[in-house]
């Protein structure tokens, strides 16, 4: 069921949490995204991101609380929540045999988009994430930066309004991490953009969400937690190592 109440707010959580026997993976997390934010949700390795996004795509099922996406309850409406969002996992899966443009061309057959749509998708993603100078080269071959070029392509193909990103940038050279970056912000969507190297915040994200061992510790902008003192040792370093 959708809810009108907040209109603007695409992404919403309440009390999420998730629990596997005695192991806390997420608990008691609220926070919410509104329309058009780009939205970095920091935490160390192992702080419950990857959990938490995974029930926000309907993944996984949550132990308690409620994850809502562009007003709808993940949980009751799963397929329609589906057609809404665009969820790039780490390291996503792609057909190393297949060229970017088959793989699109069979993903838009899958979605069942009729021939027409499926061309002018097809056109404006491959526009919207520079993919013409390897549309007939096999994915197995490209860079690293390429592929994930090629998955956000993917993700952006049935037109989503709310963009879920793992890790989009890990395991990329400086280069590839700056031509990724300039990508994401040039989509102009709502976005949930998981990382744990904070300098990669002021680059791309409105705000922060930071979490650890499955808690939330702080929401602002990035320049709120360069000035919140309890944690301004989280700020100082580069990346966050496992906790």
């Amino acid at each position: 069921m959708t809810d009108d109440t907040h209109p603007d707010i695409m992404i919403e959580t309440k009390g999420l949490s998730k629990y596997y026997g005695d192991f806390i993976a997420v608990e008691n997390l609220t926070f919410s995204v509104r329309k058009g934010e780009i939205v970095a949700f920091l935490g160390p390795n192992g702080a419950g991101k990857s959990t938490t996004m995974k029930m926000l795509t309907g993944y996984l099922a949550p132990s308690a609380g409620t994850a809502k996406v562009c007003g709808m309850e993940v949980a009751q409406n799963r397929d329609e929540v589906a057609n809404r969002i665009g969820y790039l996992p780490e390291n996503g899966p792609l057909y190393e045999e297949m060229t970017p443009l088959s793989l699109l061309n069979f993903f838009a057959d899958a979605r069942s988009m009729a021939s027409a749509r499926k061309s002018e998708r097809i056109d404006q993603v491959i526009q919207q994430c520079a993919l013409q100078t390897v549309l007939s080269k096999p994915i197995g071959k490209l860079s690293r930066g390429f592929r994930q070029r090629v998955g956000m392509a993917n993700v952006l193909l049935h037109q989503p309004e709310v963009l879920i990103m793992d890790e989009p940038t890990a395991g990329l050279d400086p280069n590839q991490v700056l031509e990724v970056r300039k990508t994401i912000k040039g989509l102009g969507k709502t976005i949930l953009l998981s990382t744990h190297i904070l300098q990669e915040v002021p680059q791309v994200a409105d705000r922060i969400i930071l979490i650890n061992q499955g808690r939330l510790i702080f929401q602002g902008t990035p320049e709120e937690l360069k000035d919140e003192p309890s944690l301004d040792g989280w700020f100082n370093r580069k990346t966050m190592d496992a906790a």
